[in-house]
């Protein structure tokens, strides 16, 4: 993921077609080489460009989807492209996670080839062409993060990622110091559930209320991590910050990406580009962090920390109500 800013910027001349269909290429075979591997080598390597290719489809799409369309329906273009990225990070992980269990891991693989063939075959068939962009055209980064609205919304996605992840990424362990190991599935279950719902909301309602959708994600969010931290002592309440929680969450990439691609305008591949890489660090930076918290303060940081790092998520969301997190009369 941390190459979709350089490939985006080498690529930006391609086709965007042809881009595309190279990106899920490499992906299929990349996932087709894990699946029969048996060197460690050459697995990492296989998984490398697995994450090549999907750091350089995720920034491609919304610019391709916001050409599709009139200007004045953009903003929808992108949050129905993009709405398949939470989707997938709700119902994808489970999915192969099961099937992996059932059938073996490998299988999980050679499913995920499958599906990309058939991805593949659509694609030829029915995705419309359009031209990159000359080489005077081609967006520069430190002249998109100029554009009005692009540096906050490449904060608030880097922060309110890191703020999740850190959480996230150890929820066993912070359920399991509540003496809620055992409820783990279901906790999840609920964040997912929860999270599928704001996805519907989002994809359906982001078009006229950006702001208002980022303003309340965010709030949902902090609500939930001040009912963890203060009030975890109550499982039923546990559960309803998990709600909370996930109703916060599901649309946040919706959101970031659609929001990124507006403000990015003409340069809404580089913008999108700089949130995948960001998105990234500050999902492996939560891991981390988290991990340290856990050490010096225990396991009860965690929403402490998450409520901490919402706190300027939330000032700059409101702060940027002309560019970044526009209220509607600013379209």
């Amino acid at each position: 993921m941390l190459t979709a800013i350089p490939l985006s910027t080498v690529t930006a001349g391609w086709r965007r077609k042809r881009l595309l269909l190279t990106a899920m290429a490499g992906f299929a075979v990349a996932n087709t080489v894990t699946a029969v591997s048996s060197m460690y080598g050459l697995t990492m390597v296989a998984r490398f460009v697995a994450g090549v290719a999907a750091g350089l489809a995720w920034a491609l799409l919304a610019g391709y989807a916001s050409r599709m369309v009139a200007p004045n329906q953009r903003g929808r273009a992108i949050a129905i492209a993009m709405a398949g990225i939470p989707v997938a990070l709700c119902l994808g992980v489970p999915a192969g996670t099961f099937l992996g269990q059932l059938t073996g891991w490998r299988t999980a693989f050679l499913a995920m080839t499958a599906l990309t063939v058939l991805l593949l075959v659509w694609i030829v068939a029915a995705v419309p062409d359009y031209p990159g962009q000359g080489r005077g055209e081609r967006p520069k980064l430190l002249p998109t993060l100029r554009i009005p609205g692009v540096t906050p919304v490449l904060f608030v996605t880097l922060v309110f990622v890191l703020a999740h992840t850190i959480l996230y990424a150890y929820i066993a362990t912070f359920l399991t110091a509540l003496g809620m190991g055992g409820d783990t599935d279901l906790v999840l279950l609920t964040f997912g559930i929860a999270s599928i719902l704001s996805i519907w909301v989002v994809g359906a309602q982001i078009h006229r209320h950006l702001r208002i959708l980022s303003v309340v994600s965010s709030l949902l969010v902090a609500v939930a991590a001040v009912l963890l931290a203060t009030l975890s002592h109550d499982q039923a309440l546990v559960y309803v910050a998990a709600a909370l929680w996930g109703l916060g969450w599901g649309g946040v990439p919706t959101l970031l990406q659609t929001a990124a691609g507006e403000a990015g305008g003409e340069s809404a591949d580089a913008a999108q580009a700089m949130l995948v890489t960001l998105w990234n660090v500050a999902m492996a930076g939560g891991g981390v962090v988290g991990g340290v918290l856990l050490d010096l303060a225990g396991s009860g940081s965690f929403p402490w920390a998450v409520l901490l790092l919402m706190l300027p998520v939330i000032a700059v969301v409101v702060v940027a109500r002309r560019h970044g997190f526009p209220a509607p009369a600013s379209h």
